[in-house]
């Protein structure tokens, strides 16, 4: 591909929407080291919002006139490097001078293609698509003065469709690839429907993206697919959506990966699993024991962790089946306690609950009484032994400190409520998932089994609770759970299992089908790929329950093994093997 630029457009280069933003950013540097120089991301430019990844640089010379050029249509264009470690190249486009031509460039497009964007919402819609049509601009300049004729544009989404769709309509001279990684109508009926899989054979695409208000953007997507040189997806089950919908099966399936480069080895994982794990333990302490108390020490920590889709992340069907597993335990008497976080951003979070808050602060006081004390027990305690003489109580504690400490104690404990089942102030009235705890009988009562707690906000690593990364609460877990129902790809699986975690997902998942298609024969041990396809949600909750109730009853060795066949198979989905597939694309282009 020697003479070839590579132009890859996406609303996400450097503006973190969504998971495109995390493959964009992954695989740089493989995308660098094979095209060099050559190779520019493209991403916005808002001139009212501070972009704290990006460091603006002086244009290089090849692209000074061609940014002089497009000032003379409104179009600002900031050259610089994404602030990553691969410090790839990147051109944010302000593209507020050129919202002017808004309605002609909508008129064109219903001219050209028959995409219907009559009342389109402009921050959904218009702005991403005059952005798109400023990239095609700047393509066409690009052609202009280098006269290369070795231009590939890869578009992720239909938010960069004016880019595709400019480019082959004004007969630009470049090929363009695009990669849908979910299509729109799908996302939007899978969320909806609960027998999507079972009626999209006779689903008619256009009035169903009618009925369902999303017609524009989803012939916006259609007129991509069938328009330009190369269609992509990132998996074979959107592969199959596309086909269906669009109207054109993908020429090649590009399955997203990551840099593992960054993850700790294993070694590494060991030490800071029992270090966060203690962490979340301790949550469960302060959280759980003014209630009751239970042997912590023969307890698992599950969690999941997603979008809030309820029904597209198989959140619904996860409660369902934990509640047959505490029906089970409970029933067989065994001393196991499963605690399950559900890490799920929510709407209209209002702070933490001043009973957690108050909680907290009450073990906190506990446990720096006796932290405080510690230098002396110690002193005591090894006099005792090297003195042979019997240690009693007081050795540990003064009879004041003792005194000090029930009364702290005293304080902690709570009578005649339960735990709450979320760490937040949230509508809980209205919250399907929290509802959802309440219909299965999942009240963290101490009869139950099954600890379940809602943990809606965004893991920043300074929350004021938890206070660990989302990556640290994976290292401080045992299993991670995500029994997708619509899930294009699925990056949790892949990174939980790369933090040395159990994982199980299904094989409506991207990367769970391709997991199947790939390493079969490697499946459930470690990563666990579940059949949903064809069965109805009932039969699945069965399946699930089965696979946790196993979980549960999984020895110290057991979990120890396939913790270490998790990690090991996440190896398969490094950039440095995946990323051969774009170079297929851009290989195949460049002859087409």
């Amino acid at each position: 591909m020697n003479n070839c630029y590579l132009f890859e457009v996406s609303w996400e280069v450097c503006n973190k929407v969504g998971g495109i933003y995390t493959v964009l950013k992954s695989k740089a540097s493989h995308i660098k080291a094979q095209f060099k120089d050559n190779y520019y991301l493209i991403g916005p430019y808002f001139p009212d919002r501070k972009v704290v990844e990006f460091g603006e640089l002086p244009p290089i010379p090849v692209l000074k006139p061609v940014f002089d050029k497009l000032l003379g249509k409104g179009i600002i264009c900031h050259f610089g490097q994404w602030l990553i470690p691969s410090s790839p190249t990147v051109i944010l486009i302000d593209f507020s001078g050129y919202l002017k031509n808004t309605n002609q460039l909508k008129a064109w497009l219903w001219e050209k293609y028959r995409i219907d964007s009559l009342g389109s919402d402009f921050y959904d819609y218009d702005q991403p698509i005059v952005w798109g049509f400023a990239v095609a601009e700047l393509i066409a300049a690009f052609r202009d003065f280098t006269k290369s004729e070795r231009l590939i544009v890869h578009c992720h989404e239909w938010l960069s469709a004016g880019a595709a769709l400019g480019i082959k309509g004004w007969n630009i001279p470049a090929k363009v690839v695009f990669t849908t990684h979910a299509t729109v109508l799908g996302r939007t009926i899978a969320g909806t429907r609960d027998d999507f899989y079972q009626i999209w054979d006779n689903i008619d695409a256009d009035r169903e993206a009618y009925n369902y208000r999303v017609h524009t953007k989803h012939l916006t997507e259609k007129a991509m697919a069938r328009n330009v040189d190369m269609f992509t997806t990132v998996s074979e089950i959107t592969g199959m959506e596309a086909g269906k919908f669009l109207g054109r099966k993908p020429d090649f399936i590009l399955p997203n990966g990551l840099d593992l480069s960054s993850f700790p080895t294993f070694e590494e994982i060991s030490i800071k699993h029992k270090l966060f794990k203690r962490k979340i333990k301790e949550f469960m302490l302060y959280t759980l024991f003014p209630y009751y108390s239970f042997n912590i020490e023969e307890s698992f920590i599950f969690f999941t962790a997603s979008r809030y889709e309820f029904h597209g992340k198989g959140l619904d069907v996860f409660i369902k089946a934990l509640s047959y597993v505490d029906r089970a335990l409970t029933k067989e008497y065994r001393s196991k306690t499963i605690a399950t976080f559900f890490w799920v951003p929510a709407m209209d979070v209002r702070g933490i609950h001043p009973e957690v808050l108050e909680n907290k602060t009450y073990y906190e006081d506990i446990k720096e009484s006796i932290v405080s004390e510690i230098p002396e027990i110690e002193e005591r305690l090894i006099y005792r032994l090297v003195a042979n003489k019997k240690i009693t109580k007081r050795d540990l504690f003064s009879d004041k400190s003792l005194s000090d400490l029930k009364k702290k104690l005293k304080r902690f404990k709570r009578q005649g409520s339960s735990p709450r089942l979320c760490s937040h102030i949230i509508d809980e009235a209205h919250d399907p998932i929290l509802n959802e705890f309440r219909v299965n009988n999942l009240l963290n009562k101490e009869s139950n089994a099954v600890k379940v707690f809602l943990y809606p906000i965004y893991l920043t690593g300074a929350d004021g609770i938890l206070d660990l990364t989302y990556y640290e609460c994976i290292l401080g877990s045992q299993f991670g759970i995500f029994p997708s129902y619509y899930e294009p790809w699925g990056y949790t699986p892949v990174e939980a299992a790369s933090l040395g975690s159990i994982t199980l997902t299904t094989d409506l998942s991207g990367f769970g089908r391709h997991f199947l298609n790939h390493y079969r024969d490697k499946a459930n041990k470690g990563i666990y790929v579940l059949k949903r396809y064809g069965l109805s949600d009932r039969e699945f909750v069965k399946e699930l329950a089965n696979q946790l109730y196993k979980f549960a009853l999984f020895s110290r060795d057991t979990r120890i093994d396939n913790k270490i066949a998790a990690k090991s198979l996440s190896k398969e989905f490094d950039w440095s093997k995946l990323v051969k597939n774009y170079f297929k694309v851009y290989e195949a282009l460049l002859k087409h």
